[in-house]
């Protein structure tokens, strides 16, 4: 089966179609280095005026990077050089949907995570669906959120960005908009009669920003399920506006809500290593464009590739399937301030 499909029609629309649905679309190396090719050229081409982003099959978008595939990374040094190309060809194709002059439209139903949403973070038109589940759920499995999430979730309101970091919650709808990793809502049976009308529509020589943008609120609705952030900023607020983990974790100690009790109890169950590493990529990357944070992120990923704790993480979520952990670093106090920094330099 071929992992990712592209076609062209005549009226100047270009399709990619992540096309692994038994593994929810995930992505490797051998999807992004053509869908960052084919981007480049119909970039080039006056015939594609607009592109679609879309995965096949029902459940999801994409469900993330291939983490499986990069579980070898440690057994040779061919092996981590591939993956560490994998990350690198990951983050340039996400700066590219970012940076590029024409509209893309990317259809974000099911599961959307971790790489799915580097890769349409960037895209001009994101649009949602009642059965979106949005997450940057890397923490699970030892990691960190990467693909420029240091930039796109500083900007999601208050402190929302950092509590959706530390603690990988998934999201519907309501809340992606609400966050800005989305831009429309629509709902899923007419997805099928969105992408048909934006392939009918003839886009040479027309204005192409105001034709689509009039097509895509044809069919843009309100979320018909409330999300919780917006109900919890307060929360969140109070408590993720700590400048450290040890004193997130105090302050969520400290309140007697379920809201709280519950976000220390996932949060402590996080690699600690992870937890401390991500709260100061997201401090770092504050005011930081997209590109810089990419370059951060493709920096610590590189260091991820020769942590003990994020091979235990795979190992136990996605090889042995266990969900039991054994980290080096087991809890905060282990992990010290020059370990985390230690991320942050370039290791090759």
């Amino acid at each position: 089966m071929t992992k990712v499909l592209f076609s062209t029609n005549n009226n100047g629309v270009a399709t990619i179609t992540l096309n692994r649905p038994d593994v929810l679309n995930s992505l490797n190396y051998d999807m992004l280095l053509p869908i960052k090719q084919k981007l480049q050229a119909w970039e080039k081409d006056d015939q594609i005026q607009v592109i679609i982003l879309q995965g096949a099959g029902e459940k999801a978008f994409c469900a993330g990077g291939d983490i499986k595939t990069l579980y070898d990374a440690r057994e040779s040094k061919a092996a981590m050089k591939a993956a560490e190309q994998f990350f690198s060809t990951e983050y340039e194709t996400d700066q590219l949907v970012h940076d590029y002059k024409k509209p893309i439209v990317a259809i974000l139903d099911g599961i959307v995570m971790g790489g799915g949403v580097g890769l349409a973070y960037g895209a001009s038109h994101r649009i949602v669906t009642e059965q979106t589940k949005w997450a940057m759920p890397e923490m699970n499995i030892g990691f960190f959120p990467d693909v420029g999430a240091a930039h796109f979730l500083n900007k999601a309101p208050g402190k929302s960005g950092l509590y959706l970091a530390l603690t990988a919650s998934v999201i519907p709808a309501d809340d992606v908009l609400y966050i800005g990793a989305a831009d429309f809502f629509c709902q899923s049976h007419n997805i099928p009669k969105l992408v048909q009308a934006i392939e009918n529509t003839n886009w040479l020589n027309i204005p192409v920003g105001e034709t689509l943008a009039s097509l895509l609120a044809d069919y843009n609705e309100n979320a018909p399920q409330k999300g919780y952030i917006a109900q919890a900023q307060d929360d969140i607020n109070e408590h993720f506006s700590q400048q450290t983990v040890e004193a997130i974790i105090d302050s969520l100690a400290s309140a007697s809500s379920e809201f709280a009790s519950q976000t220390k109890k996932t949060i402590l169950e996080k690699s600690p290593a992870s937890v401390k590493i991500t709260l100061k990529q997201l401090i770092d990357g504050e005011h930081q464009s997209f590109k810089k944070c990419l370059n951060m992120d493709l920096i610590i990923a590189k260091n991820f590739l020769r942590h003990d704790d994020f091979f235990e993480g795979v190992r136990a979520v996605l090889i042995d399937k266990d969900r039991n952990p054994q980290y080096k670093y087991k809890a905060l106090a282990d992990v010290s301030n020059e370990l985390v920094a230690s991320f942050f330099k370039d290791p090759s």
